[in-house]
């Protein structure tokens, strides 16, 4: 059993990467599927699949790559947050990755979104991982 499972999805993704797969299973959970769907709006991952086989289900996630080099979309994925420091941030705190060529996927009271959407919405929350 592993005490962090966001770290866990993280690191099955960054493993996946680096062994070059298409395909990557992780166990699913409410948190993990939402940064499935923000990973895939923003262009990081193909496509993504829910399959409720058992009680838990999987996330099936395709990764992306260039075509012609062979180079993932995500060059860096980091958690932030972490279960012993707990990471937040408010509007006029909140975090630029790669001075705004990078990604932060925030846990808000209006649900998982990016950094530069919450901003928009003038809301802070707290900041599960780094994406670039």
């Amino acid at each position: 059993m592993y005490t962090d499972p966001i770290a866990d999805y993280l690191t099955r993704v960054r493993n996946a990467i680096k062994a070059n797969h298409r395909v990557v299973e992780i166990p699913a959970s409410n948190l993990k599927k939402e940064i499935t769907k923000v990973l895939f709006d923003k262009g990081y991952i193909t496509n993504y699949k829910f399959e409720d086989k058992d009680v838990q289900g999987t996330i099936k996630v395709a990764l992306k790559y260039n075509p012609i080099t062979k180079i993932s979309a995500i060059k860096s994925i980091a958690r932030a947050s972490k279960p012993g420091l707990r990471k937040y941030a408010g509007v006029e705190t909140m975090p630029r990755v790669l001075n705004g060529l990078g990604i932060a996927i925030l846990s808000t009271s209006k649900g998982v979104m990016t950094d530069k959407e919450a901003k928009n919405l003038n809301i802070g929350g707290e900041v599960l991982c780094y994406v670039y």
